[in-house]
């Protein structure tokens, strides 16, 4: 388990930089097979290089929030992303804090929640953190400037509202919240949640973050030996206008609930830190496909 830094692995990550653009570059020039039209949603763009970097930043401007230190002489030193780690280990200690409503844009929800755990009590909290860690990690050694909406795994929230203003205040290319389902025992595979439109709220953001939400589906799906949710979703994806982490935000953004918890075969997995790194592999590369869209 990680406490409060990823484990070092010398020569892993600057190797992930240039294995996640050979990957793309694949994606890139490859025709599909069946001749599909250029106007596919889902294929790859070309790929710009390391010089084309601008090495703009992006600012969280919150005071809250964890901000990376990326190479920014990697091919994508001119993004931003911000990895939101569900829910936290002090929330359970600060029932009334967590409960306190908050507005979501169309009604209300409480400022956060405890979230799931294993049967062997691994809790969501931690894992959210782990993996956020090891994906961090793995986006910087491409030059992304990654923002975590929280600083360690013993704090309380922050609240849901709060959350989604970090990414809009960083003006975020990405925004990804990382979580792991509790669904019923019998069930098992990951899912994507989409904001649904909203109106007055996520027209701008439905689109790009479908686009965000494919990325991510078919890297994780490739990477992580997780199939989409059997429960709940429809291959994978899961529109939904009840979330204020969605409701509230004005960049692309997605939840990755990337396996149940209480389904033992998933739980096995996501306890595990070599799975852990394979998924953090392709969660990055999901998104290093969607951020060389532009």
């Amino acid at each position: 388990m990680l406490d409060s830094a990823p484990t070092e692995r010398p020569g892993r990550v600057r190797a992930l930089a240039l294995l996640s653009l050979a990957v793309l570059l694949t994606a890139a020039c490859s025709a599909p097979a069946d001749g599909a039209p250029d106007g596919d949603p889902t294929a790859a763009p070309p790929l710009p290089g390391p010089e084309d970097s601008n090495g703009e930043n992006g600012d969280d401007g919150s005071g809250e929030g964890q901000d990376g230190a990326a190479n920014k002489d990697g091919p994508l030193g001119d993004r931003v992303v911000v990895i939101d780690p569900g829910h936290n280990g002090g929330n359970a200690a600060a029932p009334s804090e967590i409960n306190s409503p908050v507005q979501v844009g169309n009604g209300e929800k409480a400022c956060d929640t405890v979230g799931s755990e294993t049967a062997d009590g691994y809790s969501e909290h931690e894992f959210n953190w782990d993996l956020s860690l090891l994906v961090q990690e793995r986006l910087e050694a491409d030059g992304v400037e990654v923002i975590l909406t929280r600083e360690d795994d013993e704090s309380v929230g922050p609240c849901i509202d709060r959350r989604a203003e970090i990414g809009n205040e960083a003006n975020a290319d990405a925004v990804v919240s990382i979580h792991a389902d509790g669904g019923p025992e019998s069930g098992r595979g990951f899912h994507v949640i989409t904001p649904g439109e909203v109106s007055g709220l996520t027209e701008d953001i439905v689109e790009p973050s479908a686009l965000l939400a494919e990325d991510l589906r078919r890297e994780y799906l490739e990477g992580s030996d997780i199939p989409y949710a059997d429960y709940l979703a429809d291959e994978g994806l899961d529109e939904r206008t009840d979330l204020g982490g969605l409701n509230l935000s004005t960049v692309p953004k997605v939840f990755l609930e990337t396996g149940n918890m209480r389904n033992p075969e998933d739980a096995e997995l996501l306890s595990d830190p070599a799975w852990q790194a394979n998924a953090a592999d392709a969660i990055a590369t999901g998104l290093a496909t969607y951020l060389m869209r532009d």
